[in-house]
Order: structure tokens, then sequence, then C-alpha cells
């Protein structure tokens, strides 16, 4: 099957996305990919946004790079797909080199994901993240976009992710020195066994009751 690459807009891979990736939750998109099969049919999505935490931001590189920090946010085929989704990734990465940006994206333990899919591309692996809580909120509303004077009590759990980093720079200058800023210790690649999610099975929160407030990110 030969597949061809498109730039598209954010609110077609969105109506791609939301029925079929666990989240379930609309992405902040700034650049959207699809890959197309010969009869012009989209098979796969990738989405890329500005992460709403300042603190991730500035928490990669630093304060200087911030603004250079985007996140790809979305990742998702249809189950006639065949080919290596790394394939898919890695022409996103070449048409955005030329945006100079820094390119962070996570696996969700709770998915059984390991990041298989950036470790072909030449991602930097720089460990998981700790599981901790959030709000909880109803409706799948992020706990940031959410009316504390309605918030429940209860709790989320958000669980572990392991953070990957790509430097899509335009010059290897550029490159060399963001791995100098780079904040996060680069580590072996993980292994363990992935797991596909069933398309349009949406990933089921675990609720807690309240426990000692944390800062949300």
């Amino acid at each position: 099957m030969d597949l061809e690459f498109k730039v598209m807009n954010s609110k077609d891979a969105v109506n791609f996305l939301l029925p079929r990736h666990y989240s379930g939750r609309k992405p902040n998109i700034s650049y959207a990919f699809g890959w197309y099969d010969n009869d012009g049919k989209l098979v796969a999505v990738c989405t890329f946004g500005k992460p709403a935490s300042p603190q991730l931001c500035s928490g990669v590189c630093g304060k200087e790079y911030s603004t250079n920090v985007y996140e790809l946010n979305r990742l998702c085929r249809t189950e006639e797909l065949t080919q290596p989704l790394s394939k898919f990734v890695s022409y996103c990465l070449r048409e955005l080199k030329k945006e100079n940006l820094i390119i962070v994206s996570y696996s969700d333990s709770q998915m059984n994901h390991t990041g298989y899919i950036y470790q072909a591309c030449n991602f930097l692996y720089t460990g998981a993240t700790k599981q901790r809580t959030d709000k909880y909120t109803a409706g799948n509303k992020h706990s940031r976009h959410y009316d504390n004077e309605k918030q429940n009590g209860l709790r989320k759990v958000r669980s572990s992710k392991h953070r990957y980093i790509y430097f899509c720079a335009k010059d290897k200058k550029t490159k060399k020195k963001w791995l100098k800023s780079l904040n996060y210790t680069i580590q072996e690649y993980p292994k363990s066994q992935n797991k596909n999610y069933i398309l349009g099975e949406f990933i089921k929160p675990i609720i807690i009751g309240s426990v000692t407030e944390e800062k949300d990110e």
C-alpha cells in the first residue's frame, strides 16, 4: 500500500482523533499531519501543540528555550494500517525541523505503552514521571479548566509516563546548544511488553478519595 503524507487542518485531525484515541479529549493543536491511502482515506494522524504548563516548557531546557518546547500530544491510526507508525512520525519530525522545535512526548504506563515508536525515531529517553493525583473533574475536563467551587473532593490518579525528547533543530549548532541545556539525564531505553489499546475505547479514570492537596502541573 502506497501512502501519502500531508499537512492537515486541526478540525479534520480532531474529527479523526476524538472517536478513536483513548484520551477522549481534544488536544491543543499547532501542527497536524495525516497519512492517507491510495483512495485518499485518512489512516493515521499525528498532532503537536504547545503544552499548557509553563513549568513543563521551562523544565526541558530552561526558560531561555521554553518557547521552543512543543508536545507530540496525539498519535493514532486506523486498524487497517499495517505499516509502522515510526515511518509516519519520522516524516512529521522532518517537516517540523524548519520550525526549530524541542519536542516532548509521553508514553502512558496505564495503557501499557513503553514508547517503542519514539525509540525507533531516535528520541532521547529521559526517565518516567512519578504517579500522582489531580482533582477529579466530570466530563473529562482537565482540572486547570474546572471551577474549583464545583470540586467534589475526589482525586484522579495520573499514571507514570515515560518521557521522550527530540530536537527538531534547523542545524547541528542549535541541537548541540539544546543538548547542553537539557535538564534531564539521558537514560537507556526501557523495555517491556507493549499492548495496543482498542480504538474507540477510552481510558478509565482511577478515582480515589480526597488526599493532601498537590500542586497541579
